[in-house]
């Protein structure tokens, strides 16, 4: 069996299949569906200091080989997740990564300090599990929510929030940057920097639906974040940047669907992917590609999966 254990600075997991936040929902809603035991790690939908009930819908939209969200962080708060959802998140069989947004840089340090607490008291072992978070993801890019691109487009920002977190929160740390830069390199490097253990790469892409025949945008926020398979070259190119140029661990994230996506993915770098737009048409797809994934490895000789993160050959 080939060794499909990664490691993403602090954190340890046992495969690179993950969910990625705001598809998963807090991981309960798929309990029917999906074997839990096979996934690398779980993150659960983004929570924010106080509750937030989100943009007016309409709020999704379909588009060519993609999707438009413009959700608006709707969650319940922090108080709430660490009270009603972590508990149940506690029991299950793989890496859970907590994922925070703020309005501030205070913000995003108050709650990672709320994290921080209910972290385990020692590293935990590869595959995350011990009753425990395994993590905490920084969402600095939503770009559906006013200001929520202000941190992911500004080094100096993202070096406060990263390096306040890190102070407060003895969790490994990934920071999830925005591809609506012009360049990324220098985001992700001021998130490496300032002590991330790894960077995810990539939210979704600005963009709009119009209804011409209204005269008027579909989505009841005018704009919002393209996903799925749309986004992927983007999304490749990105990473395949980062991971070039910038020493921290990428996971990759973009239209992710079938093994070749996540071939792709690793082979321009990243040690890790996050499964997204496709838990919406198809929850058990996570859980198929880690099964996939196994095969694939077998099928070339591949022992681990230092063999094949990186090796795109230019």
């Amino acid at each position: 069996m080939p060794d499909l254990c990664i490691t993403l600075g602090r954190l340890n997991l046992k495969n690179p299949i993950l969910v990625a936040s705001g598809t998963f929902g807090y991981a309960r809603e798929m309990a029917g569906a999906v074997d839990f035991a096979k996934l690398g790690g779980i993150i659960p939908k983004t929570v924010t200091q106080s509750p937030r009930k989100g943009n007016a819908p309409p709020r999704t939209v379909e588009t060519p080989s993609g999707m438009l969200n413009a959700i608006g962080l709707d969650n319940d708060g922090i108080d709430h997740f660490i009270a009603h959802h972590l508990p149940y998140l506690r029991t299950l069989p793989t890496a859970i990564i907590a994922n925070i947004a703020g309005k501030t840089v205070d913000e995003f340090i108050d709650m990672a300090a709320k994290v921080g607490r209910e972290a385990p008291p020692a590293p935990l072992p590869p595959g995350g599990v011990r009753g425990g978070l395994a993590g905490l993801e920084l969402n600095l890019s939503c770009p559906n929510v006013s200001g929520g691109l202000d941190f992911a487009t500004d080094p100096k920002l993202i070096d406060k929030i990263v390096a306040g977190v890190r102070k407060v929160c003895p969790l490994p740390i990934i920071a999830k940057l925005t591809p609506n830069v012009t360049d990324i390199v220098p985001i992700a490097q001021a998130a490496a920097d300032a002590g991330a253990d790894a960077v995810s790469l990539v939210n979704t892409f600005v963009g709009m639906a119009i209804d011409w025949r209204k005269r008027k945008p579909i989505l009841g926020n005018v704009t919002g974040g393209l996903s799925g398979p749309a986004i992927k070259p983007l999304a490749l190119r990105l990473v395949w940047r980062v991971a070039s140029h910038v020493r921290v661990p990428v996971i990759g994230i973009g239209g992710i669907r079938s093994i070749d996506d996540v071939m792709e993915f690793l082979v321009a770098g990243a040690s890790a992917v996050q499964v997204g737009t496709a838990n919406f048409f198809d929850p058990t797809v996570s859980a198929r590609l880690v099964d996939q994934l196994t095969a694939t490895c077998n099928d070339l000789g591949i022992a681990s999966m230092r063999d094949i993160v990186g090796t795109l050959r230019v």
